[in-house]
């Protein structure tokens, strides 16, 4: 046994530590899978706001340009007078944000604009046509052998934004350069809100300039699920930015999400931990259980020793025929009849907590008087006091005390209280029984002259196998299931039992039953079976 417990000792201890070791790489993997988790979240976040991007400037890119090639059909480099006429017919519909359409003479030495057509002439018209001569063509891309590639101008001048389209042509040994004077105006107030604006549309977009500043749009909340893109081909110099309505939330998602995760992992941890101090706690008690359960198997050895030596010594000195006296062999049967007795009730007690701790004992419940029970269960212990030359008290008032009650149980209840408090009396000294009437129950108190209990073993000393540090200090004999049994009784039958202290030394014990309501006499009388009761004053 003594190796059995050495190898369950050794494998908890190292168990223990693997458990704690498991719970910590748990815990390390799944933060980091959850931090994993919210990096491909935010990725996927950052893709689709991307992607939204891309499509939002690739969207105007693509409608400006289609407005370009409706520009270049109509121009007709061999027939410049009629391109008033061919474009201005479908300029409203097809190419709505395009002011004006300039054809200019590439090599001639003043660059002359030699086809001008405008659907709102007026004096910005002038202005645009020496600024396109004068600055503009400087900053243009233009081949010295013209390819037709169509090309955008995003630039401010004076203050103002222009966009201009332009694509280079050769005709007759001439070349010719085609612009289209996009109104940038126009496309902030009428294109963006169209494209931008759509109904349903998860998504915040605003769009600014080279310095920052919002062209249009709300302002948005910088952050990382906001993504900026320049326009690819025509307005440049500016950026669309996007952010999806739903990324907030999404964000707030993944930190609630990731608060949660790592809360059950704490709290794992702490089921584990918790789990691992149950384990602990109750291999401890299991390791004093079994500890008690040893000294309680002594102590009930030496128990049945004692008496059993002495029925064999004097059952032997009185086969013998060596004691001749009358009085002697009187004396040693008295002695072997106490001793069987002390016997046979230290049976019983194991017995009926045998019973007890199987769950099988059953009480046999009948209505009557509980002080009659503790008057006969005093009276099995008065020769006892008397050959110990202890008195024994027995106080019962009057009165209604009738119980739904075992007889037996409470008998042993009783027999086993005064017994543990014989233990500790001494010559001359007194052992007082009360039956008292409270509120509703019927108590029984057990008063002994002893050395009294610790604060801190009141309660324990109710439980198996446990002795007071009293009974262990002075070597009284005893098993530790007395007062259990005691307790056990008391709260089948409704009640409960505790210790009170007495002064100015010893420990009173008490139990309680609860009564049957029925009119209650006044006064209290001794008991006809309490020698002592009749001559003591009212309480």
């Amino acid at each position: 046994m003594a190796d059995g417990t050495r190898r369950t000792r050794l494998l908890t201890f190292l168990l223990v530590p693997l458990l704690v070791l498991a719970v910590g790489v748990l815990a390390t993997v799944t933060f980091r899978t959850s931090f994993q988790l919210e990096k491909l979240r935010e990725q996927s976040v950052v893709e689709a706001t991307l992607s939204l991007a891309n499509e939002k400037a690739d969207r105007l890119d693509k409608l400006i340009v289609e407005q370009d090639d409706a520009v270049a059909s109509d121009v007709n480099i061999g027939d410049l007078d009629t391109l008033s006429q061919r474009w201005l017919k479908g300029a409203a519909r097809q190419t709505p944000t395009v002011r004006a359409v300039l054809v200019v003479h590439l090599r001639r030495p003043l660059r002359d604009v030699v086809a001008f057509a405008s659907r709102a002439p007026g004096p910005e018209d002038e202005t645009f046509r020496r600024l396109l001569t004068q600055r503009m063509l400087n900053d243009m891309v233009l081949d010295e052998e013209p390819k037709g590639g169509l090309r955008h101008l995003h630039k401010s001048y004076g203050g103002v934004n222009y966009l201009v389209s332009y694509w280079q042509r050769r005709h007759d040994g001439g070349d010719y350069l085609i612009v289209a004077w996009h109104d940038v105006p126009r496309i902030v107030h009428e294109i963006f809100p169209r494209v931008y604006s759509e109904r349903g549309d998860q998504s915040r977009i605003n769009v600014v300039d080279a310095e920052g500043r919002i062209v249009y749009g709300p302002p948005l909340s910088g952050g990382e699920f906001t993504v900026g893109r320049p326009f690819a081909t025509t307005l440049y110099k500016w950026r669309v930015n996007v952010t999806l309505t739903s990324a907030e939330e999404l964000a707030e998602n993944v930190a609630r999400r990731r608060v949660l995760e790592m809360v059950l992992v704490a709290l794992s941890g702490l089921v584990v931990i918790a789990g691992i101090i149950v384990v602990l706690v109750a291999a401890a008690r299991e390791r004093r259980l079994s500890q008690l359960k040893s000294e309680f198997v002594a102590n009930v050895s030496h128990e049945l020793k004692t008496p059993l030596s002495l029925v064999r010594m004097f059952g032997e000195l009185l086969q013998s025929g060596r004691v001749e006296s009358p009085e002697k062999r009187a004396q040693y049967l008295q002695i072997i009849v106490d001793e069987s007795e002390r016997l046979g009730q230290l049976i019983e007690n194991v017995l009926d907590f045998a019973r007890v701790e199987r769950g099988k004992v059953a009480y046999d419940m009948t209505e009557g008087g509980v002080g009659d029970v503790v008057a006969r269960a005093v009276e099995a212990c008065r020769m006892r006091a008397d050959r110990e030359q202890v008195k024994l008290d027995l106080l019962i008032p009057g009165g209604n005390d009738s119980a739904l009650r075992d007889e037996g149980a409470l008998e042993v209840a009783v027999i086993n209280l005064v017994d543990n408090a014989l233990k500790y009396a001494k010559s001359g000294e007194l052992v007082r029984v009360e039956v008292r009437h409270v509120t509703g129950y019927t108590e029984v108190r057990v008063s002994d002259c002893g050395p009294g209990i610790p604060p801190e073993d009141k309660k324990r000393i109710f439980e198996r196998f446990e002795r007071g540090r009293g009974a262990q200090e002075q070597k009284v004999r005893g098993s530790g299931i007395g007062l259990a049994l005691v307790k056990h009784i008391a709260e089948a039958h409704g009640g409960r039992a505790w210790v009170e202290p007495n002064q100015p030394r010893g420990s009173t014990f008490v139990f309680t039953v609860p009564r049957i309501q029925r009119p209650v006499r006044s006064g209290a009388v001794s008991h006809p079976l309490g020698a002592t009761a009749a001559a003591r004053p009212k309480d």
